[in-house]
């Protein structure tokens, strides 16, 4: 397990060209995996009680992989805290730490943060990161309403950005749709 966390910390630096406004550097769009189903894996809601990706669907979802050692994952909080606040009622955005220690490292950041949509699901044994095996963080996923993989952006997004806003227009419609 050490080791997995050690390969993500140095893999969560990773730097390279961005191609795009609205991509941190190292971010990359993969479609690999698209139409591929919500992985079966438990973790943990802001109340430590055990969820699944599949409690929430039917409607479209934005899991999020990030720690609080991960600078890139740090930085894009604040841009998914927006757009789950100005798409709360098309979308919803799940950040899930992958933080060891959970709530002891995840709680306190939170609170300083002091986000206005955000709520801090916890995966301490690193479940759903095994199961996207992207090796890199932030990994964030989105699965349209019956939960089915659109895209997945392995890196950090400004997710105010005209890309974000593109690649939402995928799957996230308007309540009248």
């Amino acid at each position: 397990m050490a080791l997995c966390a050690l390969a993500a910390l140095s893999a969560c630096d990773r730097q390279s060209g961005s191609e795009e406004q609205g991509s941190l550097p190292g971010a990359q769009l993969d479609r690999s995996h698209s139409g591929s189903a919500m992985p079966d894996v438990t973790f943990e809601d802001p109340d430590g009680v055990p969820i699944r990706l599949a409690a929430f669907r039917g409607k479209p979802v934005l899991v999020n992989l990030w720690a609080t050692w991960c600078a890139p994952c740090v930085e894009e909080m604040p841009t998914l805290d927006a757009l789950a606040r100005r798409e709360k009622e098309r979308l919803q955005v799940l950040v899930v730490s992958q933080d060891l220690e959970g709530a002891k490292k995840v709680d306190p950041f939170f609170a300083k943060a002091d986000f206005a949509m955000l709520r801090p699901y916890l995966d301490p044994e690193n479940g759903l990161n095994f199961s996207y095996n992207s090796g890199v963080m932030p990994t964030t996923v989105l699965y349209d309403a019956r939960g089915k993989e659109i895209w997945r952006v392995v890196g950090g997004m400004d997710w105010n950005g005209r890309r974000a806003t593109r690649l939402l227009k995928e799957t996230v419609k308007s309540p009248a749709s």
